[in-house]
């Protein structure tokens, strides 16, 4: 049996292999590695998977956050609703900007933000929310937007770990993970569902004013070659990446229906364990999941779980072991432990199993073995 991996890039470059050193070459060959070709090509076909959108690659996904709210002018002490159990980059570029997080609790069952407390953080100076659709199921985004237009607020998304997910709204329209609000930020980090090869990432957007403002910013605040109307960044997606990521995109849902095999998987041999005190990931009706991670709840001493499997040869990680109010960089927000009851215990709980779209039914059958195991001590 080959050595288990999180996330097996090597065996998924090799399924693909002749598709990817083609790309490659081709831009070896054309020696245009900033803006080349590949990278316009790259955009048009992401926008017509997500159903027409405007598409603007840029360097990462962080950076995707930070020129989303340079492109809206959000201004120093405005602030800005995200979820507390997240990433770090979703409140790093808000603090970075000048702007003020303000951090909201998520739901216990989905992990994601918590529309109902969501008025309450509201205030004359709030003028963004960050719905992040965390290890890939979409946050509540029909409550979200209501809220949102209730009050003139932009939603930005952060999609980064949902590529692929699609949510359904009450009146059945169907939209992709990162097409609902007012911009829609995505990561290609190499481990994430569409991942590149190195950094990469893309903002989205329905308005095509803004999505010109977008495109501004990120090249250096210029419309026009030295000539620079805005205050911007040089963040843009390389061409190899872009060639790559072209290649990719064409097997975006098929690694999505693995994915979910994995994970059900997962849910039947758990179940047939019945093991008492392990949760397996909630679905919403609402929306797909594209399972870029397969989070489970271990309510009885997490890390000793965690460390068995890891001794057995299983891979295991926690996203995320500190909350974003109890990090050191962001104290001062006048948070301390005790304010988000819910995400401090997931914090404690959480745990990711490897899930791939390499993975082998032999890998899977030893992980679940491995489970069992440690149950029956």
């Amino acid at each position: 049996m080959e050595k288990i991996k999180m996330v097996d890039l090597h065996n998924q470059y090799l399924r693909i292999k002749p598709e990817i050193d083609a790309a490659i070459q081709q831009v070896l060959d054309s020696t245009a590695f900033i803006q080349g070709p590949p990278v316009a090509a790259f955009a048009s076909a992401l926008s017509k998977y997500l159903g027409g959108i405007h598409v603007i690659p840029c360097a990462n996904g962080t950076d995707a956050l930070q020129i989303a709210m340079m492109a809206l002018g959000l201004k120093p002490g405005d602030e800005v609703i995200l979820p507390v159990h997240t990433y770090v980059a979703t409140a790093e570029v808000i603090a970075l900007l000048g702007l003020v997080p303000v951090f909201a609790e998520v739901d216990a069952r989905t992990f994601n933000l918590d529309p109902s407390g969501l008025e309450a953080l509201i205030t004359s100076r709030t003028v963004a929310i960050v719905p992040v659709h965390l290890y890939g199921q979409c946050a509540d985004m029909e409550a979200i937007l209501a809220i949102a237009k209730k009050h003139s607020l932009h939603v930005i998304e952060d999609s980064a770990q949902a590529l692929g997910a699609a949510y359904t709204f009450e009146d059945g329209t169907i939209r992709k993970a990162g097409t609902m609000g007012t911009i829609g930020c995505t990561s290609f980090f190499p481990s994430k569902n569409l991942g590149c090869y190195g950094d990469g990432g893309a903002l989205f957007t329905h308005d095509a004013a803004l999505a010109e403002t977008i495109r501004i910013v990120a090249n250096h605040g210029q419309r026009v070659k030295y000539q620079h109307d805005l205050v911007g960044v040089n963040s843009r997606l390389d061409t190899l990446q872009a060639a790559i990521l072209e290649v990719k995109l064409k097997y975006l849902d098929d690694y999505t229906r693995r994915r979910n095999a994995v994970a059900a998987h997962y849910d039947k041999a758990l179940a047939n364990m019945n093991v008492r005190g392990i949760t397996v990931p909630y679905r919403v009706a609402n929306s797909t999941h594209a399972f870029h991670q397969y989070t489970i709840q271990v309510e009885a001493n997490r890390d000793a779980f965690k460390n068995y499997l890891e001794a057995k040869g299983v891979p295991t990680m926690i996203y995320y072991p500190i909350p974003l109010h109890l990090q050191q960089a962001y104290l001062r927000n006048g948070f301390g432990r005790g304010s988000f009851a819910i995400t401090e215990r997931l914090s404690e709980t959480v745990l990711s199993l490897p899930i791939d779209t390499e993975i082998q039914r032999e890998q899977l059958d030893y992980i679940t073995e491995v489970i069992t195991g440690y149950f029956s001590q």
